[in-house]
């Protein structure tokens, strides 16, 4: 192979060997957080829903896998808030992001 193509083909070498799946860990927080995203929204608690977008935007990696959990689990709870289920106290519902948020930063360390 010349050293051209080789140079050329390695970013997407190492795109694709670090493509794998997402941990336990980021998923389920991921999807903690889209749910309190949904709740947030059909509840009308627009600066929770913020900040669990937030949460999400500035503490995952930006790739469409974690961002399509993320939807996913959205639009789950809020078509579930559509079906009669009660809007839990908006006190509970902070407590449950800042679970959520430290759940993140636990599955995605920031590194100095």
């Amino acid at each position: 192979m010349k050293p051209r193509i080789f140079f050329a083909l390695l970013p997407l070498v190492f795109a694709v060997m670090g493509a794998g799946a997402a941990s336990p860990a980021a998923v389920s927080a991921l999807e903690e957080l889209g749910r309190i995203n949904g709740i947030a929204l059909a509840c009308k608690q627009p600066a929770l829903g913020s900040r669990a977008r937030n949460a999400v935007t500035t503490g995952a990696p930006k790739t469409r896998e974690y961002g399509d959990l993320f939807e996913q689990a959205t639009n789950t709870a809020f078509l579930a808030q559509g079906q009669g289920t009660v809007c839990p106290d908006p006190r509970e519902l902070s407590q449950a992001l800042d679970l959520a948020e430290r759940a993140l930063q636990a599955a995605f360390p920031r590194t100095p």
